[in-house]
C-alpha cells in the first residue's frame, strides 16, 4: 500500500490576497479529499506571504505549508520546481494540484518529469473513481471537438493543472482556523540558473480578460479597428472584457493582450459573444470552456455555430447596434 495520502494544491498569491485560481483549486481539492476520506493541503512559495496564507483555513484547508523566504519572491523555475519537489519527497501527497496558469504551465510539467509520475493539464473537470481510488481528469482536446479522460494508474503523486473558472471556488467560512506551517526546502540560490531582471505589469483598464464574467469577442470579419468601440461599448453595458481572434490582434486592429486562443489567453466567462469569427480550433481551445456561447456570422457554415448555444446568421453591422440597443433597455430596467 502506498504511503501516499492527501490532496495538496500548489497556492498562488495576487498581491496580499489568495489568486481567484487558488479559491477554485481549493474548491475541488476539498471534494477530491473529502471523496478519498482523506486532508486537504496547501503549498504556497514566496515572500511575505504567510499572512495571505492563513486564508487558506478559511477556504477549506486542513493544513497549510508556506516556503517563505527572499530568494522566492519572484517566481524562477529552478527554485520554485525544487521547492515543491522536496515538498512532496517530505509530505508525500496522493494528489497534487495546479492552476493552469502561467506558473503553473512552466512549474507543474517539470515538476512532473524529476518526480517520475504523469501530469495533465488544462483540465475543466476532475473526480474520484470510487471503485479504484483514482483520480479522473478531464480535458479538451482536438481545439475543443472532444472531451477526453485519463487516469495515471501507477506513478505518484496524481497530478493535474485546472483551466483557470472552470470550477467553483471555496466558500469561505469564517469559523475554520489554523496555524501555517513554514517549509523549508533546504536549497540556496546556488540552485538558480537563471537571473530575474524585471517584472512587465500589463496595464489594463476595467477588468481583466482571463477574469471577466462575459467576453465580447471579434474576428477578421469585423473588417477593421473602428468595430471594436462597439464591441467595447457591449462589453461595458454587460459588465464584461473585449477580446479577439488572432487576426485581429496580427493586423493591429486591437491589443495583443485581447487575443484568445491556443497562442494568446484562455477563457472560460459565463456568457461569450462571438461575433463576426469563424471559430478555428485554435481559437476554440482558448474559450469552449465558456458556459453560455453567443455566435453572431453571416456564413451559417461557421465553426463557431458549431460549439455555441445561441447563434443568429447575418451581418453584424446589422444585428451588433439592435443587440445593443436591447441590452442598454434590459440594463435600464
Amino acid at each position: 500500500m502506498s504511503d501516499r495520502q492527501g490532496v495538496t494544491v500548489f497556492g498562488e498569491v495576487a498581491g496580499d490576497s489568495l489568486a481567484p485560481i487558488t479559491l477554485e483549486l481549493l474548491g475541488v481539492g476539498r471534494t477530491l479529499a473529502n471523496q478519498l476520506g482523506q486532508e486537504l493541503a496547501v503549498l504556497f512559495v514566496g515572500n511575505n506571504i504567510t499572512t495571505a496564507a492563513q486564508e487558506a483555513f478559511v477556504y477549506g484547508a486542513d493544513k497549510v505549508y508556506a516556503t517563505d523566504a527572499p530568494m522566492y519572491a519572484n517566481y524562477m523555475t529552478d527554485s520554485y520546481v525544487g521547492a515543491v519537489e522536496n515538498f512532496d519527497k517530505e509530505h508525500l501527497p496522493e494528489v497534487l494540484l495546479f492552476g493552469h496558469t502561467a506558473v503553473g504551465r512552466d512549474l507543474a510539467p517539470r515538476l512532473a518529469f524529476r518526480l517520475g509520475t504523469g501530469l495533465t493539464i488544462d483540465c475543466v473537470g476532475l473526480s474520484i473513481d470510487s471503485a479504484t481510488g483514482l483520480l479522473n481528469k478531464v480535458k479538451p482536446v482536438y481545439g475543443g471537438n472532444a472531451i477526453a479522460s485519463y487516469v495515471c494508474e501507477a506513478a505518484r503523486p496524481q497530478m493535474a493543472a485546472v483551466r483557470p473558472k472552470t470550477m467553483t471556488a471555496a466558500v469561505r467560512d469564517e469559523s475554520r482556523r489554523g496555524e501555517v506551517t513554514i517549509f523549508d526546502p533546504g536549497l540556496d540560490e546556488s540552485v538558480i540558473r537563471g537571473k530575474f531582471i524585471r517584472k512587465d505589469v500589463e496595464e489594463a483598464e476595467g477588468i481583466k480578460l482571463e477574469d471577466a464574467d462575459v467576453v465580447v469577442c471579434g474576428g477578421r470579419g469585423l473588417g477593421g479597428p473602428e468595430p471594436f468601440r462597439q464591441l467595447e461599448e457591449l462589453a461595458g453595458i454587460l459588465g464584461g472584457a473585449v477580446g479577439a481572434s488572432r487576426p485581429p490582434c496580427d493586423t493591429k486592429w486591437c491589443a495583443s493582450s485581447c487575443q484568445i486562443g491556443l497562442t494568446g489567453k484562455l477563457v472560460s466567462p459565463s456568457l461569450y459573444i462571438g461575433i463576426a469569427l469563424s471559430g478555428s480550433s485554435q481559437h476554440q481551445a482558448g474559450m469552449s470552456g465558456s458556459k453560455t456561447i453567443v455566435a453572431i456570422n453571416k456564413d451559417e457554415e461557421a465553426n463557431i455555430f458549431g460549439i455555441a448555444h445561441y447563434g443568429v446568421v447575418g451581418e453584424y453591422q446589422k444585428v451588433l447596434p439592435a443587440f445593443i440597443e436591447k441590452c442598454k433597455e434590459m440594463a435600464s430596467q
